[in-house]
């Protein structure tokens, strides 16, 4: 068995869509996991129209994801941050503080999108922040840097569940911190930008935490915790990320990079962070707060 799965913005979902696709496909009963937003029902076999579906759906802004019935909720959360759990990337914003900000989104992009080494390109971005205040990152902090819509009811809602959340990021220590503080996840890793005399060096401590990292982190803290890797939803936006969607029970494309999405069969286009959840088979009345 299957679940199709929709989501689209409150308010965005037409029941009667839901109802010809069901129809269509020959599926169940419909599930609404919230009004007009989020549905579900199930299928017996994989629809060999699927793709041509979900091109026509996200035409209307409707995001469609097909998976395994089995297995659907996961013990563990391992996020990426930088344009996933917060809405920027946390190096531009720095850069943009450095008067370079411009030059380092365009290799940011680039890098994300998998046309250049993310080691490489990370290396040159920070090079060009040597000698920013240290300051300036408490500025970014609380200036420039946004949560991502439903991230923390993805976080607190799995968490209450009880499932272990992880924050791994080619980012910054600085940033996943605080970041993972006020989310709630319950470790992060990052690279860890160097300074000296109140400065940065334009450096970065060494191994650089990139593609294979990540993959690294999903395979240690799952052997650390007795699970495995099926039991993971994992979510990320750029190329360095999926290496782990690939791994993860659940690898989730998140508003992501055209070269991602084309590597990946769940892609959120259209709902927020609360799309996991509903992914899980989660409603909305069921639904953890921080606090």
């Amino acid at each position: 068995m299957f679940i199709a799965t929709l989501i689209a913005r409150p308010g965005a979902l037409d029941p009667a869509l839901a109802d010809s696709l069901r129809n269509a496909w020959g599926g169940g009963d419909i599930l609404w996991l919230s009004p007009d937003e989020a549905a579900e029902f199930g299928l017996a076999t994989l629809p060999a129209n699927q793709w041509e579906v979900w091109q026509s759906l996200q035409a209307q802004g409707v995001d469609l994801v097909i998976q395994p019935d089995g297995n659907r909720r996961k013990k563990m959360l391992l996020a990426d941050m930088d344009s996933t759990m917060i809405c920027q990337e946390c190096i531009d914003e720095l850069a943009a503080e450095a008067g370079v900000g411009d030059h380092v989104a365009c290799i940011t992009a680039r890098a994300m999108n998998g046309e250049l080494d993310f080691e490489a390109a990370l290396t040159e971005r920070v090079g060009l922040l040597k000698d920013l205040p240290v300051s300036v990152i408490d500025t970014v902090l609380a200036t420039r840097i946004t949560l991502m819509p439903g991230g923390a009811e993805l976080v607190a809602t799995m968490k209450a569940q009880g499932a272990y959340a992880a924050l791994v990021s080619g980012g910054f220590t600085a940033f996943t911190a605080r970041v993972a503080a006020d989310l709630g996840f319950d470790e992060n890793r990052a690279n860890t930008l160097l300074e000296g005399g109140g400065k940065l060096t334009g450096t970065v401590a060494l191994p650089i935490l990139g593609r294979d990292a990540k993959v690294a982190a999903l395979q240690e803290i799952t052997a650390r915790l007795g699970i495995g890797v099926e039991d993971v939803i994992a979510v990320g936006d750029g190329a360095n990320d999926l290496g782990m969607l690939h791994l993860a029970g659940t690898g989730v494309a998140l508003h992501a990079k055209p070269s991602v999405q084309a590597e990946c069969d769940i892609r959120i286009n259209h709902g927020d962070l609360t799309a996991l959840l509903y992914l899980q088979g989660y409603s909305r009345d069921a639904f953890s707060f921080p606090g």
